[in-house]
């Protein structure tokens, strides 16, 4: 079996240069758009009853784990910090499993809106569809494309 050729310098730095790559003073942005989500999940979890307002709160809830992971990884790619957005929602989904959430917000209610309570499967796609959301939109906003696969 041939080896394959390895990469010539210029289809590595191409390959780079194609990466999502947030400015440092992206932060502004990114807190910005922090804000209006958490604005937008509060006026939902108010104002929106049963199962669609709680599917919008959860995708924005997703949301903000990702505009979250990047404030704090502005230069990390998109489908890390999808995936480290995802993780962590996930993570605290599954966490509900265990009565200590709801014990937490017993004492605290505000808990409420951070751990939630009950644990519940379709959340976890809420999740998902709440991080594409924020990958799409870092996408576009970057203008950056997915890397090309190698040669």
């Amino acid at each position: 079996m041939a080896e394959a050729a390895p990469p010539e310098p210029d289809d590595v730095l191409e390959r780079d240069t194609a990466a999502a790559v947030r400015p440092a003073r992206a932060r502004v942005r990114i807190v910005a758009a922090a804000v209006l989500v958490i604005a937008a999940g509060l006026l939902v979890h108010s104002t929106v009853p049963g199962l669609p307002g709680d599917v919008t709160a959860d995708a924005l809830y997703a949301l903000l784990a990702y505009l979250v992971a990047a404030f704090l990884l502005p230069r990390g790619p998109a489908l890390v910090l999808a995936a480290l957005a995802l993780a962590l929602c996930c993570l605290i989904e599954v966490w509900q499993l265990t009565g200590t959430p709801a014990a937490l917000v017993d004492v605290f209610p505000p808990a409420r809106l951070l751990v939630g309570t009950t644990f519940s499967a379709l959340d976890l796609a809420a999740y998902a569809a709440g991080v594409l959301v924020g990958v799409l939109a870092d996408r576009a906003l970057t203008g950056a494309t997915p890397p090309p696969p190698p040669r």
